[in-house]
């Protein structure tokens, strides 16, 4: 089989990006040599073990401002007498009011999520006049929106559960701190 140049070059690139070294399961994993390269955080650093975190971004708020800025003053003698009326342009841009963020919150975890205690978040929501479904089990767009409207109060603009709403919610226990 012949290939063309443009072929063959795209061949090579892609061969030569496979590595046919052996890899032997009893040694463990390395670092990768570049350490600038790493896996994207599960959690926020020094969170306690054990716990569940998911990350939430913010979007940044921009806003377009219009402005009137005078190019050339009135030029007015000194009787009153308006020689040339002002001269303005508008300016219109576009400003970051709110800059755009990741925030970290502690989640309830994977295991703790299933159909009973979804079922039983949709009508915690309900009783709330948040949640307008049937009550399924399943964590969709319904109960996404039900679950952003009931945090937005307390300063969680964010779809994903969070560990204090679902404390706040009666859905999973407080931890309390040990009396001393």
């Amino acid at each position: 089989m012949k290939f063309s140049f443009p072929m063959a070059a795209l061949v090579a690139v892609f061969l030569g990006g496979c590595d046919t070294t052996a890899v032997d399961p009893a040694q463990p994993l390395q670092e990768p040599e570049n350490p600038e390269i790493s896996l994207p955080l599960s959690a926020p650093p020094g969170s306690p073990p054990g716990t569940c975190w998911e990350r939430d971004t913010t979007p940044a708020v921009i806003e377009t401002v219009t402005e009137t800025v005078l190019v050339q003053p009135a030029e007015i003698l000194a009787d009153g007498t308006v020689v040339s009326n002002a001269v303005y342009r508008t300016e219109t841009r576009r400003a970051i009011v709110v800059a755009r963020r990741d925030i970290w919150f502690e989640t309830p975890c994977s295991d703790v999520m299933t159909v009973e205690f979804i079922s039983t978040l949709q009508r915690a929501l309900k009783a709330r006049r948040l949640f307008h479904g049937p009550i399924s089990g399943v964590m969709d767009a319904r109960t996404l929106r039900a679950v952003r409207r009931y945090q937005a109060p307390l300063d969680l603009d964010s779809a994903i559960l969070s560990l204090e709403a679902a404390q706040k919610l009666g859905l999973v226990a407080v931890n309390l701190p040990p009396n001393q």
